[in-house]
């Protein structure tokens, strides 16, 4: 995940959110601990490393999120699809800036891509690719699932009143402001390059939004082209690839998703970033009770 989550807490004394809050933190970590693939003992990093010589057991947390992410990839016609390592790292964006791939190393990498190379064997919590150079890559989800992990904690124990964000760009809403009105966050301006954040929560203080929306125990999700990116000659590629072309997206510069959780609305506004404004239809008719945005 690679980024700062911060919660606004309320509804119990002061040491008592505190500790609520500092347990919901450390399973953030957990999770990271667990997903990331730049952490070569994670079970991402295992799997990606060993998958393709036969099978790796993980966690039933991280099974479970695997099928999870499979089903998205079926919703979304797959648009969003984790599988896209490969291509991720084709394109550079693996630990680097980027970089414009050859088409050799393109085809390469589509040929390491997709869910009919990667077997989820239920019976003994593994996950075996069935051909080399597959690569699996959560940074789509990641944000969005620890945050509904962590708001899970927090509710029991007893926080009433709740904004978590990951990053600014996946957020997750219980209860209400300390106002008493729902909580309101700010979208991004697509003209302006995505410079006043991804999403945030609105404040008196912050700079003037072109839109403001109002979350009820809901989740805003916000993916957008701009923060990770580099030009090539006259052209510029961001880091969201579409994972049925491996190349970067260029129907759509921000797509925003609403809904009850996390993990789903950070797939959803993957996809529809894929899909442009076209896909709005797919995406509501495919996950009643998310509606897109932007």
């Amino acid at each position: 995940m690679a980024t700062r989550f911060e919660w606004i807490l309320r509804g119990l004394s002061p040491e008592r959110l505190r500790a609520a809050g500092e347990e919901a933190l450390d399973e953030v970590d957990a999770l990271e601990s667990a997903l990331s693939r730049y952490r070569t003992a994670s079970d991402i990093g295992r799997v990606n490393a060993g998958a393709a010589s036969g099978p790796v057991r993980v966690s039933p947390g991280t099974f479970r999120l695997l099928e999870r992410a499979r089903e998205l990839t079926g919703a979304t016609a797959g648009a969003f699809d984790i599988t896209v390592g490969a291509l991720l790292r084709a394109w550079g964006f693996v630990g680097g800036v980027g970089v414009r791939p050859s088409a050799e190393a393109l085809r390469q990498a589509r040929d390491a891509s997709g869910w009919h190379r990667v077997v989820l064997d239920a019976s003994d919590v593994s996950v075996t690719f069935t051909v080399p150079g597959v690569e699996l890559d959560l940074g789509a989800i990641g944000k969005g699932h620890a945050l509904d992990r962590a708001l899970d904690l927090l509710v029991e124990s007893g926080v009433a009143h709740a904004l978590l964000h990951g990053g600014t760009s996946s957020i997750l809403t219980r209860g209400s402001a300390p106002d008493g009105r729902a909580w309101r966050v700010g979208l991004p301006d697509p003209e302006d390059g995505g410079s006043q954040g991804q999403g945030f929560a609105a404040s008196p203080k912050a700079k003037p939004v072109p839109r403001t929306i109002e979350l009820h125990d809901e989740s805003l999700s916000v993916s957008a082209v701009w923060g990770r990116s580099f030009r090539d000659g006259a052209e510029e590629f961001g880091h969201v690839l579409d994972p049925r072309t491996g190349v970067p997206v260029r129907r759509a510069r921000c797509a925003a998703v609403i809904g009850p959780e996390a993990l789903v609305s950070d797939a959803l506004s993957t996809a529809m970033l894929v899909l442009g404004p076209e896909g709005r239809t797919l995406i509501e008719s495919q996950a009643p009770g998310y509606r897109c945005v932007v």
